[in-house]
């Protein structure tokens, strides 16, 4: 049987963790790529009873590693079908003129030239095979600009943009690109934000029922589990309490 091969950055927690284990439940072959070695080592644990899993310890940012690591996968992982390019990050939340410029370089060398590092890494396969799907996290960051959101936004907006201009040079080599751009998920996204706060962080979910992380795994499963022939490019997802952005309806 030729079961599929998917490849998911950042899976080691929130939508990249749900997005494995649903695969793995679906026998979707498993490339599980993080910076937390320990959360992989259980992950691979966990899921290897269900498929073929196998790790790969790195930081998107780094270049080097990225390629290296990719290029030396065993020849039984080497066939990528699948591309989720999940892993991301928001640091911090302040107008442009007070943002930290370590903040800034964390965003975009992560959501923006980590995603290019990856996807350059997997892509040529594709093409050589006439064969693949991506599928890009995005954000309503992507979307829309909102206060204090600045570079979170402007990098976000750069994932939009990169989907779209994949899906325009990739289709002549039927590979098929999705974005999903999610609003409220409750994950470590907010923690991260906000520098480990924890109960500044619960606050965002708090009054209203979130996105779950598996809901949007679920969503990805649906996206790549579709015919040949058809191709959800670009999709919205918001919990029904949110409106936009900056408006949701907590009780």
């Amino acid at each position: 049987m030729n079961r599929k091969t998917a490849l998911i950055t950042g899976a080691t927690s929130g939508i990249g963790k749900a997005t494995a284990q649903l695969f793995a439940k679906n026998k979707i072959r498993l490339i599980l790529c993080g910076r937390r070695k320990e959360r992989l080592d259980l992950l691979e644990e966990e899921l290897g009873t269900l498929t073929d899993v196998i790790t790969l310890q790195f930081d998107v940012r780094d270049k080097e590693t990225v390629f290296k690591v990719i290029e030396t996968l065993p020849d039984n992982f080497k066939t990528i079908d699948i591309l989720v390019n999940n892993a991301g990050n928001a640091h911090g939340l302040s107008t442009i003129q007070d943002g930290s410029i370590d903040d800034w370089d964390a965003m975009i060398d992560i959501n923006v030239k980590g995603l290019l590092y990856v996807s350059k890494a997997v892509i040529p396969q594709m093409v050589e095979r006439n064969s693949g799907f991506i599928v890009n996290l995005g954000s309503i960051a992507g979307k829309e600009v909102y206060p204090n959101g600045n570079v979170y936004c402007a990098s976000k907006h750069a994932v939009n943009a990169l989907n779209k201009a994949m899906r325009i040079d990739l289709n002549k080599h039927n590979i098929r690109v999705s974005a999903i751009h999610p609003g409220a998920v409750e994950t470590e996204f907010s923690e991260v934000r906000f520098k480990g706060d924890v109960d500044k962080a619960k606050t965002i979910y708090s009054g209203y029922d979130a996105l779950q992380a598996q809901d949007i795994a679920e969503i990805i499963y649906f996206i790549v589990s579709r015919p040949l022939h058809v191709t959800i490019e670009d999709l919205i997802v918001y919990p029904t309490a949110q409106a936009s952005a900056t408006i949701i309806n907590k009780k």
